[in-house]
């Protein structure tokens, strides 16, 4: 069985996620596509990049991914495919693959240019629908890797925000609120906007409406609060510094 996962930046008010997999389908019907999320962000590269890296590890080898936040759809950007020791990344070559990539052995590298693999005519303005889905459904056949385009051995990276001797700062906020870091550490406490919060090893270790850091489910310091929203209640934001103690 197949399997290909979408992670975009398109929410659930239109038809642009049914579209792509309107089109997947229609080339493949035995495949299985899975949602990571269509809530990133409208454009927010980095968070995208963020939500796939969080995501992709928790399927089985050889699915393919498809990520879409392309802010510059139908100018410059390459189109790339990445093919790694455990899976294959399609998606524009923007920044948004790279976070998943600091994970993975890279093997093969390929831009998208070979039109017999596309949807037609080509949007300038949807290549998920007429770029990224039909090529990761023809993955999924068994399309040959070399057939998509010629080789590359570069590709954009967004830049991963490196954890300092003192700390590191907040990558990403959930729809919880709850604000992730860059750290991996498990101090005995973190020191962000001038507050103290304890590093505890679950929401409820505190009182509710609490704060509170544990290591989340993505491997990295998470600042939360029990029972409440920690971005509004501490006033965090992407960006903040965060000190350990």
């Amino acid at each position: 069985m197949s399997i290909i996962t979408l992670t975009t930046d398109f929410g659930a008010a239109d038809w642009f996620v049914g579209s792509m997999k309107g089109v997947i389908l229609g080339i493949n019907p035995q495949t299985t596509v899975v949602d990571i999320t269509h809530e990133v962000p409208a454009g927010d590269i980095r968070a995208g990049a963020f939500a796939l890296m969080a995501g992709y590890r928790s399927f089985a080898r050889g699915t393919v991914h498809v990520a879409v936040v392309d802010p510059g759809v139908g100018g410059p950007r390459a189109a790339l495919a990445v093919r790694t020791a455990s899976c294959v990344f399609v998606g524009p070559d923007n920044g948004v693959l790279s976070w998943a990539l600091r994970w993975e052995k890279v093997e093969e590298v390929r831009r998208l240019e070979n039109a017999d693999y596309f949807r037609h005519p080509v949007c300038p303005t949807f290549h998920g629908r007429d770029v990224f889905a039909p090529v990761a459904a023809h993955l999924s056949k068994g399309v040959k890797f070399d057939a998509l385009g010629p080789l590359t051995g570069e590709w954009v990276n967004q830049p991963w925000p490196e954890p300092t001797a003192h700390g590191g700062e907040i990558i990403y906020i959930d729809r919880f609120g709850n604000a992730i870091t860059n750290l991996r550490e498990a101090a005995t406490a973190v020191i962000v906007g001038g507050q103290e919060i304890p590093v505890r090893p679950f929401y409820q270790a505190v009182p509710a409406g609490q704060p509170l850091a544990l290591i989340s489910s993505t491997g990295l310091l998470e600042i939360a609060v029990n029972g409440g929203c920690a971005a509004r209640g501490l006033g965090l934001k992407v960006g903040h510094v965060v000190n350990l103690r």
